[in-house]
């Protein structure tokens, strides 16, 4: 009778499971329908989708093409050049070494980047670590951000273009120099080279696939990059330039740029899920601690009053009405990228176009992006 009952029990579960099973293909079949449609609005070249509820991925789903030319199906294992989303990966970087005691939030950035940093206008204001990395340090991306030497008194007669007339620490302007400074930082505290120390520090323990050197990629996962130009989607090839020449006449601390810490991370939505959830779990993901509870907390809180930006992480109601997001965005090359989540409760989302019609709302978002979370919120996060 024990192994009849056994027997039938197991028999009960596994059709509970079938018609589970079936009532989430059901749901999500319908709802893949609507979702396309809302790629088709916005001409999405592809759309890549990830979501993650109780801190488990509950839904992947990818649409659209990996590339124009040859029609390939894109992926949620494709690799992306993700842009802006990269700057969470060395602010995460440096909360290791603040951990460690190597360094301080509050450290003049003079005496870590190896150079003269002041605003001209105030010359006796320290301009510190976190405000380099919340955007808070007065800095500007006037003078370009692809070589440290634009900003470099010693280097560039017109240095002090580089910075704006507000006093550090008052005010907030988004800015790319200030992390492809950070990354300089990283390989001068911990001479290693910053796209190594990101794979050994970060990637590799989360047993992600991706990076910040093209040569160590596979290129066949790449997507192609687009942009919408007199009416046609034109590639972008210089997203995933392997800059081979520079690297090998690299020199520590100086050469950074090269591998773009502000925006050259190259990962799949799934593996950008993986990442998004050890910040939802403030620094841990699946018995892997990358940085403590209190690093992770002091990135996600926002610091200016005008963007609510953290290091490296910013704050917004504006995405989820009734929900508060922790997250960033990415465009670059047709790219827009977004990874949001609530860690409180324990979802969140990855969203990512290889192209499409960039129409923006009055916030500056890019709407089909704030359309796909919306869609993915109300569908398997709020029912």
């Amino acid at each position: 009778m024990k192994n009849i009952y056994q027997i039938t029990k197991k028999v009960a579960l596994a059709c509970v499971g079938l018609i589970i099973s079936s009532q989430i293909f059901a749901q999500s079949t319908g709802f893949e329908q609507t979702l396309k449609d809302v790629a088709n609005k916005y001409e999405a070249v592809g759309l890549a989708v990830v979501i993650v509820k109780d801190g488990k991925p509950v839904y992947k789903h990818a649409l659209g093409y990996k590339n124009l030319e040859n029609k390939e199906p894109l992926t949620t294992d494709n690799l992306f050049r993700i842009a802006s989303i990269s700057k969470s990966f060395s602010a995460t970087a440096i909360m290791q070494l603040v951990e460690q005691g190597k360094i301080s939030l509050t450290d003049d950035f003079s005496d870590l980047v190896g150079f003269k940093i002041r605003n001209p206008k105030y010359p006796d204001t320290k301009i510190t670590l976190e405000m380099v990395l919340s955007h808070r340090s007065s800095i500007n991306d006037s003078n370009g951000y692809f070589e440290l030497d634009v900003i470099n008194p010693e280097k560039n007669p017109n240095w002090a273009k580089s910075y704006n007339d507000y006093k550090p620490g008052t005010d907030y302007e988004y800015c790319n120099l200030n992390f492809n400074m950070v990354g300089a930082v990283l390989e001068r505290l911990s001479n290693v080279r910053f796209d190594n120390y990101i794979k050994q520090q970060i990637l590799s323990p989360l047993g992600l696939n991706a990076g910040y050197c093209i040569d160590s990629l596979d290129r066949s996962r790449f997507a192609t990059l687009y942009v919408k130009e007199e009416g046609t989607f034109k590639a972008q090839p210089s997203a995933y330039n392997p800059r081979s020449e520079e690297i090998r006449n690299y020199t520590m601390g100086v050469s950074t740029p090269v591998f773009s810490p502000t925006g050259g991370m190259k990962i799949s939505a799934n593996d950008l899920a993986k990442y998004m959830t050890m910040h939802m779990n403030y620094g841990q993901s699946g018995g892997i601690k990358i940085i403590s509870k209190k690093s992770a907390k002091r990135m996600q809180k926002g610091l200016s009053a005008k963007e609510h930006y953290g290091l490296a992480l910013l704050e917004t109601d504006k995405l989820i009405p009734g929900e508060h997001m922790i997250g960033h965005t990415g465009s670059a090359y047709g790219l827009y990228s977004n990874m949001f989540f609530e860690p409180k409760k324990k979802f969140g989302f990855i969203v990512i176009t290889n192209g499409c019609i960039p129409t923006q709302d009055s916030d500056d978002d890019i709407m089909l992006s704030k359309d796909v979370i919306r869609l993915l919120y109300s569908e398997f996060v709020k029912k």
